[in-house]
């Protein structure tokens, strides 16, 4: 018998159906458990320095990246085994090769391989995806052989899995200064056929099988959808109406005086489309939705502390669930809004995804998270691909696996921190542009630049160790000249007026959008790439 893989969104469908999946996707079980004992870990606190920790946390993953996809078709994994072991699963999973596709362009600008052997990688998937790999109106399967590209199993043409893939498609496309890629990448997305995906209605499918037809399920409530509207808006070939933005509805929620738009999902819908589209100082008829992000993530945090009767490892510094494995196989983890209610209750499992992919929206608290279980846990959740999927300090259970996916959204996210590199590549494109554009998206402040705008607040750290910035002990190239501080900036001003990052005095100098060419104000010489 063969196991159909299912989706998250799948997983979240049957959560609340209140059903059993397969063994692949089970759920958690509705029982309430009692409060059960807790021996905190005894191991050293981490020393280092946040952006230390990040970039461990990036290296590892842009290993995970490398090691765990086709050299041949550039196809990433679905899931491998944490310690990097000889692993004989070779079911890959498209939005994994998306995230993929945007590390090995974060790989490229950071050093961590040689940019000739990252080229040849993101040609060959490119090649492999525009070729070879079998699509329907431009979309793909969400799991295929790594290596043949064959349908895996009877999973589903996936609309939202295409979208993240076309998201890592374009991030190449920007980035690389390479005409093969760029040609290649557009092929693939202008062949996407984003009326198709609509079936007649005003909402997109979350997909299709070619044995049944298209899912009965549509993308029709706020939720990780935004990417897909917006790429499908955007396309200069086969476009989505504008109005189909409007179609889907904003739900409201209010959790201890928090009020934001959200459905009962995991945190992670409040993280993908983010992790591409920058939505900081944006906003269109209904929102700004980078602050419902920030608003969210509080809500989602608040939310694991008041379980703490019940579930003693839950702290300050430890919180965080998400759609995710657990001791029992895979399943979603619903937020506030669905506490005792359609999605499966929490078990006291770990997540360190669901503060790893929401680094911009609320650092200081996240960051605390993800130094806390580098620390304490050390060894037991921190392996050669970064953190597990989950954990059960409760159960002294520990993931086996790492999800390509799941490391994808914190390798993202903790670049966006840091320096905004993935948002400044996305939001350069032309056809990203235009459905911004389309969407209705305007600024918010006109006073606080866009993400297209250069006007606001450049930082300078005068008396910073390089050494903070990267192993080499030189400012890497992806802060050097003219790097603008935009409404959410790029280094964290304390009230101190020092970086949280290393406390070095700041220098804040303010300056107008340049009126030529070379205008502006570049950083001094001595925090200069060599």
């Amino acid at each position: 018998m063969i196991n159909i893989p299912l989706n998250r969104r799948e997983v979240i469908r049957i959560c609340g159906m209140g059903l059993v999946a397969s063994p692949l996707a089970t759920i958690a079980s509705c029982q309430k458990r009692p409060s059960p004992s807790f021996v905190e870990p005894q191991g050293p606190p981490f020393e280092g320095t946040d952006e230390q920790l990040l970039d461990e946390i990036q290296r590892a993953s842009f290993d995970f990246f490398w090691n765990e996809a086709s050299p041949k078709t550039g196809q990433v994994k679905d899931r491998s085994l944490a310690n990097g072991g000889n692993d004989p699963r070779m079911m890959s999973s498209i939005a994994a090769t998306g995230f993929g596709l945007t590390s090995l362009s974060i790989g490229d600008r950071r050093g961590y391989r040689k940019s000739a052997e990252i080229l040849e990688r993101v040609r060959n998937t490119l090649r492999f995806l525009a070729n070879d790999l079998r699509n329907e109106h431009g979309f793909f399967f969400h799991f295929i052989h790594m290596e043949t590209g064959e349908r895996w199993a009877k999973c589903e043409l996936s609309s939202i899995d295409s979208s993240i893939l076309l998201c890592g498609v374009l991030t190449a496309r920007q980035y690389f200064a390479d005409q093969e890629i760029q040609d290649l990448a557009t092929k693939i997305y202008q062949r996407v056929d984003w009326p198709w995906m609509l079936n007649g209605g005003p909402t997109l499918s979350m997909g299709w099988h070619p044995e049944s037809g298209f899912l009965k399920a549509r993308w029709e409530h706020y939720c990780e959808l935004m990417m897909i509207y917006l790429l499908g808006i955007g396309s200069p070939t086969h476009p989505l109406p504008p109005g189909t933005w409007n179609a889907w509805t904003r739900p409201k929620i209010k959790y201890q005086g928090i009020e934001y738009i959200s459905g009962d999902d995991p945190i992670f819908t409040h993280q993908y489309s983010h992790a591409w589209f920058d939505f900081r100082n944006e906003r269109d008829a209904y929102a700004n939705y980078f602050e419902n992000s920030v608003q969210a993530t509080k809500a989602h945090k608040l939310f694991c502390l008041s379980l703490r009767n019940r579930f003693p490892d839950y702290s300050e510094n430890l919180w965080g669930i998400s759609a995710s494995d657990y001791v029992k196989g895979y399943t979603a983890w619903g937020g506030p809004n669905a506490q005792g209610g359609p999605i499966g209750p929490v078990d006291g499992s770990i997540v360190p995804c669901a503060t790893g992919g929401s680094l911009p929206f609320l650092f200081e608290d996240c960051i605390r998270v993800l130094r806390h279980i580098r620390g304490p846990y050390g060894e037991k959740v921190c392996t050669k691909y970064s953190f597990r999927d989950a954990f059960n300090p409760l159960m002294n259970w520990y993931d086996t696996d790492v999800l390509g996916i799941d490391l994808g959204i914190t390798m993202l996210m903790a670049e966006n921190h840091r320096t905004g590199f993935v948002w400044e590549q996305f939001m350069k494109d032309e056809d990203v542009k235009r459905g911004m554009v389309r969407a209705g998206f305007h600024p918010e402040n006109p006073q606080v630049s866009s993400p297209s705008a250069t006007q606001g607040y450049r930082a300078i750290c005068k008396e910073h160790s390089l050494s903070n910035h990267n192993r080499k002990g030189r400012v890497s190239r992806l802060e050097e000249d003219n790097h603008p501080i935009r409404a959410r900036p790029r280094w964290r001003v304390c009230k101190s007026g020092r970086d949280s990052r290393c406390d070095s005095p700041l220098l804040l100098c303010p300056f107008a959008p340049p009126q030529k060419a070379g205008g502006g104000f570049s950083l001094s010489g001595d925090l200069r790439n060599e």
